[in-house]
């Protein structure tokens, strides 16, 4: 399978940004689809993941700012992130895993990043 991220960018505190990923390869709509991030200095920390059946499950602290959802017929998920904090600024991977628990823990395989900066 191959990830495809892109829809990074700066932009100021409070603002919002759409991130896209588009994945190829078989049966790519039976796999969870998520979202990781890395800050400098930090480790890669899970985001937000979307079963294929549209299940969710987010981190607390974006809880009720990011939006997770996926469009079956383009093999894509996205991101749709609000309310941006300095804190949110990292690079941001997709990833593709066997079930919300699954990919937390042991993604199958990582998109190469994009990196969202939030100006404060």
């Amino acid at each position: 399978v191959q990830l495809q991220a892109s829809g990074g960018g700066l932009v100021q505190a409070g603002g919002s940004l759409r991130l896209s990923c588009t994945a190829s390869g078989r049966f790519v709509n039976s796999y969870t689809l998520g979202w990781f991030r890395q800050a400098p200095g930090k480790e890669r920390e899970f985001v937000a993941a979307i079963g294929w059946r549209g299940d969710t499950t987010y981190r607390e602290d974006v809880k009720g700012r990011f939006t997770i959802s996926r469009d079956n017929a383009k093999n894509t998920v996205y991101l749709q992130m609000t309310s941006l904090k300095s804190e949110d600024t990292a690079i941001y991977y997709c990833a593709i895993g066997n079930g919300l628990r699954g990919i937390t823990t042991s993604p199958r395989d990582w998109g190469q990043g994009t990196q969202v900066t939030v100006s404060s």
